[in-house]
């Protein structure tokens, strides 16, 4: 594993969620996903099986992004991360990282599904300020 690998996987160790991208006919797509990083260096992503959405990702090349934006740091980073996604299921340890399971989504019952990404490409974005910013809160 590089050296850029292992700071990616660091920096999303420290957050529980992110984005999914992939591509569902033919169009762009975006989900949000909860993700653990796993002492062999995967990702284990858990999305909703109800929406769907997993099936647009599983056997294809996605891409996993986080982020630390709009917390207030001033160091700013964005890590993202090109890999096959496969479904798994994971280890009793694995699923010990996960918090605990929404109760539902979009009003229908929560139903895991996950799937394991072995990154590919790696890419860490990084924003230094001299001091940290302000968080605005959505109104």
């Amino acid at each position: 594993m590089s050296t850029e690998e292992i700071r990616a996987l660091t920096l999303l160790g420290r957050l529980s969620y992110g984005r999914v991208a992939t591509s569902m006919r033919a169009l762009p797509f975006l989900a949000i996903a909860r993700h653990i990083v796993t002492a062999d260096g995967r990702v284990v992503l858990r999305m909703h099986a109800g929406l769907g959405h997993h099936e647009a990702c599983v056997g294809s090349v996605v891409t996993y992004a986080a982020d630390n934006l709009g917390l207030g740091d001033s160091d700013l980073w964005s890590v993202q991360f090109t890999g096959t996604a496969e479904t798994t299921v994971p280890s009793d340890e694995e699923l010990t990282l996960f918090e605990p399971e929404p109760v539902a989504v979009n009003g229908e019952p929560f139903e895991p599904v996950y799937m394991r990404i072995s990154p590919q490409f790696v890419n860490i974005d990084r924003l230094q300020y001299a001091r940290p910013r302000a968080v605005r809160n959505a109104a």
